[in-house]
């Protein structure tokens, strides 16, 4: 299965280990996880995004960090399409660890949205990260000045079946528009700005820590502007969406805005394979708060790592390993 992932997706190897074997249902319930003979070694698969987005050099600074503070682990990096591939490959152990969106992994374990009639339960949370928030670039040229200006222009609303479509598809139905009243482009985050740039779409999606690569690079050559949800559409979204929360994008994130943007955000998080060791997952959850310093030296999205809201907002079963921290730590009773 790690070969097949491997074929899918470019690789970081973190550490400079080699990436040995390959794990499946039959291995001791070891999921994706390579464990050597003597249990001293540890190789692990973490899924992270595509290599534009925030969660593949975020995941390559923890995967860094949690190499070095536990003994005998070894993270190997993988780019993927994200949170919807991610619980899969967890799911199917193609992955141990992965990265998603919280919206996304309630809507895997509950078998709805993304998920409609694909219940996943063989999930485990990890811990919430930092937040993801909800950004709907335009094109100054196109005459775009509000969402609902959206209908009937070339939007790109992320690749199909990621955390980002349903984000999109949500805010567009607040204001009554549907996937039919748009010409839908299903672009990573990088080949909409590319496609942006190329004057190929008026508009596209971003759900990621800010600032997005992709969206910087755009801002550094090309006018954009990064369109507000207003008060009473932000209202009903938060009402009928429990994991959306309000956030506003600060007028000096992006070269060019001319203001601060009112906006919804979700919350990045780790998810694992429940069949990983407790003690693994224990000493894994620890040290991805003990050494939040040395992430956010590798990312600056590390300074949100805050143990008191790691548990917050997450609606499927959390690893009993990262149970055993959180209790520790008196964050969980």
């Amino acid at each position: 299965m790690k070969k097949k992932l491997a074929i899918m997706t470019a690789a970081l190897m973190v550490c400079a280990c080699a990436f040995v074997g390959c794990g499946n249902k039959d291995d001791g319930g070891q999921g994706a996880a390579d464990n050597n003979q003597g249990g001293n070694t540890q190789n692990l698969v973490m899924a992270t995004g595509g290599t534009t987005g925030a969660y593949y050099p975020y995941g390559g600074a923890v995967a860094t960090a949690l190499s070095g503070a536990v003994d005998g682990l070894n993270i190997n990096v993988q780019s993927t399409g994200a949170s919807a591939a991610n619980i899969r490959l967890v799911a199917q152990n193609e992955a141990d660890i992965a990265m998603v969106q919280n919206d996304v992994m309630d809507y895997a374990y509950n078998g709805i949205e993304l998920f409609n009639g694909e219940k996943i339960e063989n999930i485990a949370a990890m811990g919430t990260l930092y937040t993801e928030v909800c950004q709907i670039v335009v094109d100054p040229a196109s005459g775009i000045n509000s969402i609902a200006d959206l209908k009937g222009k070339r939007v790109s609303v992320g690749d199909a079946g990621s955390g980002v479509e349903a984000n999109s598809r949500q805010i567009l139905g607040a204001y009554g528009i549907t996937f039919d009243d748009i010409t839908v482009q299903n672009l990573g985050f990088g080949d909409s700005a590319n496609a942006m740039k190329d004057k190929k779409i008026d508009a596209f999606f971003v759900t990621a820590g800010t600032p997005t690569t992709a969206v910087m690079e755009l801002a550094s050559t090309n006018p954009i502007k990064i369109l507000s949800i207003d008060d009473e559409h932000m209202k009903a979204l938060c009402e009928q969406y429990p994991y959306y929360s309000e956030y506003t994008i600060a007028s000096d994130v992006y070269s060019g805005m001319d203001g601060d943007v009112k906006t919804l955000a979700v919350k990045a998080a780790f998810i694992v394979n429940p069949d990983l060791d407790e003690e693994l997952v224990y000493n894994m959850t620890k040290a991805l708060f003990e050494q939040k310093d040395a992430i956010t030296q590798g990312n600056s999205k590390g300074a949100e790592l805050d143990v008191n809201t790691a548990v917050q907002n997450v609606s499927i079963p959390f690893h009993p390993g990262a149970v055993k921290y959180y209790k520790e730590v008196g964050v969980m009773e």
